[in-house]
């Protein structure tokens, strides 16, 4: 183990009546604190105060501390002096609607995307395309959900008037992660901008070499779950015009007749920040640092190698993404596994592993639809069908798959024990206690 995470000890009773200590594979949607990170808010606590304008001892402490954190952000993102700016922000989520808002769009202008993309690295773009008279080109991939530096430079060449690439530094649902480095130089060399969702990223390789304009990603997934997200980007996108989100702190007057904003970033951060996130990011940067990238990515792409090659070896487990077994793969993929089982629903294997096993993963559609209905190989018809049962409130039968994604303190014997699970589950192991499933969520709950 490399580092240790709050958490790592506490056990559940499992349906056979046994107490079995936790392990949680669900690191893609949220990770648990750093102890380092923990150590550092409760400590940060007893000062703690408003930031920025307070003159009090524990609002200089506060508003020091904050900023702080801003300038860790850009030296962990290899931006420190420069012109670009941290905007600190609630998520990833969030980071990209900022920059979707800020993004100076003009009609016919073209924003180039891709059908691997988390939600949040489409929705806001729609929206704002939509807004501006802007078109969406997108990227497609292939069966094993991935696509070739030349598919995007295809799609940048092809495209009307392309002003910025926004694209996943690591998809979420498979852990792929794309050869950013030629992609990003063909974007510039065309006079198109980059925007890079980090959130699977950042956590597991160092940002500083990353050459996108914009850079977004959460705390909520480098172990430091605290509620703050960073979005990182040039000065100029955010000089003009009003913030997203409007209110006090973003301004330097305001009448009845309207404001004067003030700059940037504090003009993206309207009302009082989360300074315990920013505290918390900045302690998950430090750790970082500490362990040392080298130590992380050997660690991590030899949890990825296991999970992949152990899912492949079971009978009735189909591994979705990315062949298994090649190397030059292999070197690509962070330390997930996502996976179907043949005769056994999705949510149903998530609850016997949760009920029976006391492992923790995730389940569905992971905010990332357009991207499951091409790695499970969906027909129009199929698609027709589920959009109908959830119109009318049925998930039972929604298709999706099994996500397990390891954190950092994750071991070799914990993938053993998340493949000897799945390999009795697979065999057919038959059910303790019947479940019952709920209609409206398509969850699985035991009876009793």
């Amino acid at each position: 183990m490399i580092a240790r995470l709050v958490g790592d000890d506490v056990t559940v009773r499992c349906l056979d009546g046994t107490e079995r200590v936790y392990l949680g594979l669900d690191a893609g949607a949220s990770t648990p604190a750093f102890e380092r990170v923990a150590t550092a808010v409760t400590e940060f606590l007893p000062n703690y105060s408003s930031v920025h304008r307070g003159a009090g001892a524990k609002s200089q402490f506060s508003t020091h501390a904050y900023e702080d954190a801003r300038e860790k952000t850009l030296r962990f993102a290899g931006r420190s002096g420069g012109s670009d700016i941290a905007v600190l922000c609630r998520n990833t989520t969030e980071a990209i609607n900022i920059a979707a808002h800020r993004f100076p769009l003009t009609a016919g202008d073209t924003i180039v995307t891709t059908v691997v993309e988390h939600h949040a690295n489409l929705l806001p773009w729609q929206r704002a395309a939509e807004r501006a008279g802007a078109t969406i080109r997108y990227v497609e991939c292939g069966i094993d959900g991935t696509f070739s530096p030349a598919d995007v430079a295809a799609a940048i060449d092809s495209a009307q008037r392309p002003v910025l690439l926004a694209i996943t530094g690591a998809a979420n649902v498979t852990g792929w992660m794309p050869d950013l480095d030629p992609i990003i130089e063909h974007a510039h060399a065309r006079g198109v901008r980059v925007l890079v969702d980090a959130a699977q990223l950042a956590p597991h390789r160092p940002m500083h070499t990353l050459r996108a304009d914009l850079i977004a990603w959460s705390g909520h997934k480098m172990y430091a779950p605290f509620g703050t997200g960073v979005l990182i980007g040039p000065k100029d996108i955010f000089a003009e015009g009003a913030p997203f989100i409007v209110g006090g702190g973003a301004v330097n007057l305001v009448d009845l007749d309207g404001a004067m904003w003030t700059d940037a970033p504090d003009r993206e951060e309207a009302g009082s920040p989360n300074v315990i996130g920013a505290v918390a990011l900045a302690a998950a940067y430090d750790t970082f640092d500490e362990i040392g990238w080298q130590t992380i990515v050997d660690h991590e792409v030899a949890l990825a190698r296991k999970i992949r090659h152990g899912l492949a070896a079971i009978d009735g487990v189909t591994v979705l993404g990315p062949t298994v077994g090649d190397e030059a793969i292999d070197a690509r993929m962070l330390a997930v596994g996502t996976f179907t089982v043949a005769n056994m629903a999705h949510p149903l294997v998530a609850a016997r592993l949760s009920h029976e096993y006391a492992i923790g993963v995730r389940h569905g559609c992971f905010c990332a639809h357009p991207y499951l209905v091409r790695l499970l190989g969906l027909s129009a018809s199929d698609t027709s069908r589920y959009r109908h049962d959830i119109t009318v409130g049925d998930r039972r039968d929604i298709p999706g798959a099994v996500r397990a994604s390891a954190a950092i303190s994750a071991t070799d014997a914990d993938i053993d024990r998340l493949l000897n699970a799945l390999a009795e589950l697979a065999a057919g192991k038959p059910e303790p206690v019947p479940y019952r499933q709920d209609p409206s969520t398509g969850d699985f709950l035991p009876e009793g």
